[in-house]
């Protein structure tokens, strides 16, 4: 068996088979939408709903520790989670990619930027992880607090954080199609 392609496949076929298709067509409307009351978000600068953190004119809200329960977050939340929580640190840790916080980051405030970003993200990701052979995968990962788990664990770990996040940013674009009650959506429900 190997190793690295088995963990190549487990992202990259639910990547170009089911998540990132599914994001086609994102509107600015859909990326920013807040279906309830108090959610978290990227906003312009000053609009914060929580502690906004990150560098430029856009923030994402944001608390340590999260609050229990955890509000709501937007499909824009979860990209900056992803761009900069799941693949920027990674990528910088073990990829050569740019150092990256969620202090320091510019978070996108447009769907095609944000999407842009997560594909370019993506692709240098899995071209990483692609690039390991079993004694890299082997090693420790020198995560803080995770120092002895194995790079194929932080990997299998980094791949969960993806489908998760991505089925939400899913089901998050299926009930904003369905938000509204109008002819066509009375149709698309009759039909399914």
């Amino acid at each position: 068996m190997n190793w690295t392609e088995e963990l190549d496949k487990q992202l990259s076929w639910l990547w170009d088979n089911h998540l990132r298709r599914r994001w086609d067509g994102l509107s600015d409307e859909e990326y920013l939408w807040e279906p309830v009351a108090g959610m978290w978000s990227v906003r312009p600068r000053g609009e914060g709903v929580a502690v906004e953190v990150g560098s430029g004119d856009h923030i994402i809200d944001f608390a340590f520790p999260e609050p229990s329960p955890p509000p709501v977050t937007t499909i824009a939340w979860r990209m900056g989670h992803l761009l900069v929580g799941v693949f920027g640190s990674r990528l910088a840790t073990y990829f050569g990619g740019a150092p990256v916080s969620y202090d320091a980051y510019d978070y996108p405030f447009t769907a095609d930027d944000a999407l842009d970003r997560i594909d370019a993200m993506y692709a240098d990701w899995i071209a990483g992880v692609r690039s390991l052979d079993e004694d890299a995968l082997a090693e420790p990962c020198r995560e803080e607090g995770h120092e002895q788990d194995t790079m194929a664990a932080l990997i299998l770990h980094i791949h969960r954080e993806v489908i998760h996040h991505g089925a939400e940013i899913s089901l998050l674009r299926d009930l904003y199609a369905w938000r509204i009650s109008t002819p066509d959506a009375a149709e698309r429900r009759r039909v399914s």
